[in-house]
């Protein structure tokens, strides 16, 4: 076994990780797949291959680890991060940097559809974290020192901008920097505040419909990174800066803010997270 799940109600999920270990786990715990590098972000696709953005490169993976696609982060950017395979067969990545951009690579490695952002900051590592697609052909992307995710047209045009420095979340002291921006059922946006230890349900104009900080989840949240809508409305979050012991590194969280699972492993730093199954049964994709 690679960790330990831990859950009363005896949920078990098979899940991949992506961070300085990128694993995938059966729902026993144990290692089906794994492959070398610092994972950021990852997808299990449809056909079985993996999807994962590691060392600035986003590279489609076999479960027998041949690379059968990949995008190399372009010259005179700093860092790769999002990689998502998109439903017309583009893969969605970003990149930060002198030029920071949101990039649709075509599966022939040409780039598609290229999106100007807007930051707020030239620190590249601080300028962008888990970028999506959204059904309506825009694009929804965290800016962390901007405490703020962005709706971008593909011409790169702002259309909604999302705060998360609100003075009910404590303001810009509490450095609720986001770094999911998740649309959900209903098109609220699911919004992990990494340095605030929240995770917080925004509306679409930005009011706060939900919201789990550590008063409800008894410090179990420690810079939350990655997370994922879960197909019966549970969230599962992970504490990327978990060091305590006897603490979770990702756990999951009903609407009534109770947590149902825990997920635990010393020897795990995770970044983002994909849940596959859940007792046998197939997840989707709200991450």
């Amino acid at each position: 076994m690679f960790g330990k799940q831990v859950s009363q109600s005896g949920i078990k999920h098979s899940f991949l990780i992506c961070g300085n270990r990128t694993v995938l786990l059966n729902e026993n715990s144990e290692i089906i797949w794994q492959t070398e590098g610092y994972g950021r972000d990852g997808f299990v696709l449809p056909n079985g291959h993996i999807l994962v953005s590691v060392g600035n490169v986003a590279k489609e993976i076999t479960r027998e680890g041949e690379i059968v696609w990949s995008y190399k982060l372009s010259k005179g950017n700093k860092e790769l991060g999002s990689c998502v395979r998109l439903q017309n067969g583009n893969t969605l990545v970003v990149e930060r940097g002198v030029k920071p951009q949101l990039l649709e690579i075509s599966t022939t490695g040409s780039i598609a559809v290229t999106v100007p952002l807007k930051p707020e900051t030239t620190n590249a590592h601080m300028q962008t974290r888990m970028a999506r697609k959204l059904a309506n052909g825009n694009y929804i992307v965290p800016h962390l020192l901007a405490f703020a995710v962005k709706e971008y047209k593909p011409d790169g045009t702002v259309v909604r901008t999302i705060k998360t420095d609100l003075p009910e979340l404590g303001g810009r002291k509490e450095r609720n920097w986001p770094f999911t921006a998740i649309q959900v059922n209903g098109g609220n946006l699911l919004v992990n505040l990494t340095n605030g230890n929240k995770t917080v349900e925004f509306d679409s104009v930005g009011k706060v419909a939900w919201r789990v900080d550590n008063t409800n989840v008894g410090n179990r949240l420690a810079d939350p990174c990655g997370g994922q809508r879960l197909a019966n409305g549970n969230t599962i979050i992970c504490s990327y800066g978990q060091k305590k012991g006897g603490m979770p590194k990702l756990f999951e969280v009903n609407r009534n803010k109770k947590v149902v699972w825990e997920y635990f492993n010393p020897a795990v730093r995770a970044h983002e997270v994909h849940v596959i199954t859940t007792n046998g049964e197939v997840e989707g994709t709200l991450k």
